[in-house]
């Protein structure tokens, strides 16, 4: 079945309060998308932010754990937890980008007013329910944002013995002491979770599937690696033994050093890969599907000594991939996955990728260079594969041709049109080429409908600031473009 949707991360929806989020703006959306005639809403993941990282959404501080940022002040208005009142003299944010800082410092206050309205009315069945389905990783988590609030926001592995090797005595102390805070995290999840289901009911409403994201790595700095420190590879003080990266490469003499901890791939094979298994289920809560970043980590990945300043001096380790493969197709047996498969791939993580019956990713802003057998080429595609204009780590169409694509790529790019391709024309040509593709998904990037250039991008890879920020303009969904984008989906049979 042909299907067609758009790439728009949650914080880039227009929004009052600083950042999109799952109040209103996102009901218009998907009501934007089905007059569109759109079946698909890829975000990126909804996962804790940490700002430390450049409030990428691909560092999570958590595997389980939403970002509070993204709850709507409205909605919280609409289900008692705050009255209208307490959204007035609230600061005057950008519409255009976001300011991370600003933005926390208002939900944050918000929040707690919520906490202390919801102690005062009681506490309801769904909250207690919430947190009882959810414990197993809602009460580490909560210890963790608390502790670290209290250690000025130190690394855990900074923190005092009995708090950095989680020993029962120095937890129990911490709950007598900053109970209030621990409950208070896991009501902001909770707030989160019941506003996610409120979006979902609209989405299964308007028959939009919701495609998220799963980051492959976690940070060092996480709940996740502080309360399993034995499914990383860490030593006997919890410092990284190995950590993640790409070695050297056409671009980049030195590698790509990450810094994220290691799996420990046989130590999760013996339990049969639960925690893997208990992260994809909690996303699917969420998602009609799930895109797994950096496919080829899970079948083969580069390993860095811990104490490395570059990736030179790393080495190829393998996964136990068909194991771990099969408990996921056993788990999910409709597997409702997207394999990110970019970049240098072996035959044999295109075989098990396509073993397992999952789409790939094809891109047309890297189709242009010798596209006579480039597999980002349109007449490569073949329908096992999701086609896209550019993704979270790419210019905008407008963008790449301006200042990014080669004069190789660009005079291809006209040669396989054939036809002139100018700055006005480029957003509308991708567009029809990602249409049209035998792909039997097409995703394309809101930016490029709204034909933007590159100061609108999402992402510079491998920069530290000014990322993950754009947002679109309130005014900018018309019944227009939604009748432009459904005619060019019915043409394409999509």
């Amino acid at each position: 079945m042909r299907k067609s949707g758009v790439l728009l991360p949650l914080f880039s929806l227009p929004s009052k309060y600083g950042i999109g989020d799952l109040g209103p703006e996102a009901v218009r959306f998907v009501e934007f998308l089905k007059n569109a005639g759109q079946s698909l809403w890829q975000v990126l993941p909804l996962t804790t932010i940490d700002s430390g990282c450049g409030n990428s959404p691909y560092s999570p501080t958590s595997a389980f754990a939403s970002e509070p940022l993204f709850i709507s002040p409205e909605a919280m208005v609409s289900s008692g937890l705050l009255d209208k009142e307490d959204l007035k003299d609230l600061p005057v944010f950008s519409h255009g980008r976001v300011d991370y800082d600003l933005v926390k410092n208002v939900k944050e206050t918000l929040l707690r007013r919520a906490w202390s309205n919801f102690k005062q009315t009681g506490r309801p069945t769904e909250y207690e329910d919430f947190f009882t389905a959810n414990r197993a990783w809602l009460e580490p988590y909560s210890f963790f944002v608390t502790i670290k609030e209290k250690q000025q926001g130190k690394c855990w592995y900074e923190w005092p013995e009995g708090l950095k090797y989680r020993h029962h005595e120095a937890l129990h102390k911490m709950w007598e002491t900053a109970r209030d805070e621990i409950e208070y995290h896991r009501f902001v999840q909770f707030v989160f979770h019941m506003q996610m289901t409120s979006l979902r009911e609209c989405l299964d409403k308007f028959g939009v599937e919701l495609v998220g994201d799963v980051p492959i790595y976690m940070t060092m700095d996480s709940a996740d690696v502080w309360a399993h420190p034995h499914l990383f590879e860490l030593d006997e003080d919890m410092k990284p033994i190995f950590i993640a990266g790409v070695p050297p490469d056409y671009y980049s003499s030195t590698g790509q050093l990450w810094g994220n901890p290691l799996y420990r791939w046989d130590v999760m094979e013996a339990d049969g890969f639960q925690w893997w298994m208990d992260r994809i289920h909690r996303l699917m809560l969420y998602f009609d599907k799930v895109r797994i970043d950096h496919f080829r980590g899970l079948i083969g990945y580069w390993s860095v000594p811990g104490d490395a300043e570059t990736a030179e001096k790393g080495c190829w380790r393998s996964v136990p991939h068909e194991r771990f493969f099969a408990r996921l197709c056993w788990e999910f047996p409709k597997r409702p996955f997207w394999a990110e498969n970019l970049g240098v791939l072996t035959p044999g993580i295109e075989m098990a990728r396509k073993n397992m019956g999952l789409p790939g990713m094809v891109i047309l802003q890297f189709a242009f260079g010798h596209p006579a057998y480039n597999t980002h080429a349109p007449h490569n595609h073949t329908p096992d594969n999701v086609v896209y204009t550019g993704t979270h780590d790419n210019n905008t169409s407008k963008g790449w041709f301006e200042e990014e694509g080669s004069s190789e790529e660009l005079s291809n790019l006209i040669l396989y049109l054939g036809k002139e391709v100018t700055s006005d024309t480029i957003c509308g040509d991708m567009i029809r080429m990602a249409m049209s593709s035998v792909a039997e998904t097409a995703v394309v990037q809101m930016q490029d409908y709204l034909e933007l250039g590159a100061k609108c991008r999402m992402n510079i890879p491998s920069t530290p600031k000014g990322n993950w920020e754009w947002r679109m303009m309130p005014d900018r969904l018309t019944d227009e473009l939604a009748a432009q984008i459904k005619t060019l989906t019915q043409l394409y049979g999509r």
